[in-house]
């Protein structure tokens, strides 16, 4: 086969392979991968997204695979294009969600030879996704999904422009979330034999679910995890710290044992020091509940499923409902204590406290996903992502913009489409800025709902160890880094709506309006202080 046919015949292989396995590939333009292009513009079974710049193309796909739970493709040319997916592909490892990167490459004779956009692509991503190299219609008809993350390398010679554009083929399609050809992975540590009448403790992370037998243990979850029916707020966890505490509740004051006898922890929790902490407690037996390979900790036991006796105590439940209402109320009194103005907390509570049920929030990682937590997430009938693999802030516009447009393609007989709201800081949403940066012709969200909690530079610095007044002298320069960009040229500049609000009111007012009357894409700009997100964090500390 000559050259020429073959680069078409792979490339229509490839394609075949990815209709089998994806719904969604978003593409970034480029020579070397146009055989690719021309293949998956004619399908009409396959939606594609194009993006200019690699990395956000990456994370645009990621945010998508969140929602769908399978497959979503990026696809680029050769060279450093290639290297733009690596960190989108680590969170997709880090937070076992499916991606594939599909990467077209130059034949192997010019591989160390200085030609232009050629560098070494086979094992680039390393431990994160092995390759699966490309040159033959054996090697296309090989290609497999079995694994999470899924590295398609495809050697492609000239020429890569066809004749004739293929003819379009394929048939529409709505697919709902799930794998297509191939299964989940799920790990199966077995069964882990549990006595709920010790008192316990579940601590539920990102990707926890809702494990039979554990559903009226007190449970501190993060805001990705189920809603729990006895939900302890985690600023609890300073009491469960401790052998006995003095307690008011329900009108009386009582001293109360309140150390947990075993805490179990399923998925993967990151945001509290002090409910990471209790992991740590030797006195406090620790359980592991994972569906993965990743134990966060070193438990003690491990297992994929919990065999449960017994139940809790009257006594234990009233001690949690006390200590999580003592940490509620710690944070409500913070929020209406004119003191520390408007901060990040304050956009959280005003965020979360205008969500409804069908809603879809994204996270920003930092304060943001943390002062969700304080205030009350998570919340029953809200689909709730963060990026808590490797918790970078990098990518999360982008991923924000495939997470409203998987689920606005999930629903999409609703009248108006339905609400995605992100809640990010403003270095988060500078970090990524192009995400929103959407052709004129490509799918776009139709209400999404960016609030950028603005503090001109690292909020979740001041409250940390290099915030404190002894080395505070380099703190603005190395980690406030303030940065006075004007949110609304930006936003305006990519076709977004903008708004700007002051004060906590203000907020809550904007995001009802925009639940009333959506913008396809808005920004709400949220002028907030991070001057004393120090003393807050010391008050809730209390």
């Amino acid at each position: 086969m000559d050259s020429h046919a073959l680069a078409h015949s792979l490339a229509h292989s490839v394609v075949d392979s990815l209709a089998r396995n994806v719904t969604d590939v978003v593409m970034s333009p480029g020579s070397r991968n146009s055989p690719l292009a021309y293949e998956l513009l004619a399908r009409t079974d396959l939606r594609v997204h194009m993006r200019i710049d690699e990395r956000s193309a990456a994370f645009t796909a990621l945010g998508l695979a969140r929602v769908q739970r399978r497959h979503v493709a990026v696809v680029m040319t050769s060279g450093t294009a290639v290297a733009n997916a690596y960190p989108a592909l680590i969170e997709a490892h880090m937070s076992h969600t499916p991606l594939a990167v599909v990467s077209a490459d130059r034949p192997e004779r010019l591989i160390g030879t200085g030609a232009s956009q050629t560098i070494w692509q086979q094992g680039i991503f390393g431990r994160y996704a092995a390759t699966q190299q490309v040159t033959t219609l054996d090697d296309a008809a090989a290609i497999s999904f079995v694994d999470d993350q899924v590295h398609i390398n495809v050697a492609l010679d000239t020429p890569l422009v066809p004749d004739a554009l293929p003819k379009a083929h394929g048939a529409p399609r709505r697919v709902g979330p799930g794998r297509l050809d191939t299964k989940p992975a799920w790990v199966d540590h077995g069964a882990v034999d549990v006595d709920l009448s010790r008192d316990t403790l579940v601590i539920a992370g990102d990707e926890a679910w809702d494990v039979p037998g554990l559903e009226h243990v007190p449970t501190i979850a993060e805001p990705t995890a189920p809603t729990p029916f006895h939900q302890v707020h985690p600023l609890a966890a300073r009491f469960f710290a401790q052998n006995e505490v003095a307690i008011s509740h329900d009108g009386g004051d009582f001293a109360a044992s309140t150390k947990p006898q075993q805490v179990i922890v399923v998925g993967h929790p990151t945001l509290h020091r002090d409910v990471m902490a209790l992991l740590a407690d030797p006195d406090i037996e620790v359980i592991g509940i994972s569906r993965t390979d990743v134990f966060t900790g070193k438990p003690d036991r491990r297992g994929s499923r919990v065999n449960a006796t017994g139940q809790p105590s009257d006594t234990w439940l009233k001690i949690c409902e006390a200590a999580g209402d003592v940490g509620a109320e710690t944070v409500r009194a913070a929020l209406e204590d004119d003191e520390f103005g408007f901060t990040g907390l304050h956009v959280a509570a005003a965020v979360c406290d205008t969500l409804a049920v069908g809603d879809t929030l994204m996270l920003g990682s930092s304060n943001p996903v943390r002062d969700a937590s304080l205030v009350g997430m998570p919340f029953d009938g809200v689909d709730t992502y963060a990026a808590r693999g490797a918790a970078g802030i990098d990518g999360t516009v982008s991923q924000a913009v495939g997470i409203a447009l998987a689920t606005q393609a999930l629903r999409a007989d609703e009248i108006r489409a339905p609400r995605a709201v992100a809640l990010m800081g403003d270095l988060t949403f500078l970090h990524d800025i192009n995400g929103l940066l959407i052709g004129p012709d490509e799918p776009r969200p139709g209400n999404l709902t960016i609030v950028v909690a603005n503090d001109d530079g690292g909020g979740i610095f001041e409250a940390l160890e290099v915030g404190a007044e002894p080395v505070r002298k380099e703190f603005e320069r190395a980690f406030g880094t303030p940065h006075g960009v004007d949110v609304e040229k930006l936003a305006t500049a990519h076709g977004a709506h903008y708004l700007k609000v002051e004060t906590l009111a203000e907020l809550s007012e904007a995001l009802i309006e925009l639940e009333a009357e959506p913008a396809p894409i808005a920004v709400v700009e949220a002028a907030t202080t991070r001057a004393t997100r120090r003393a807050l964090a010391q008050r809730l500390a209390k």
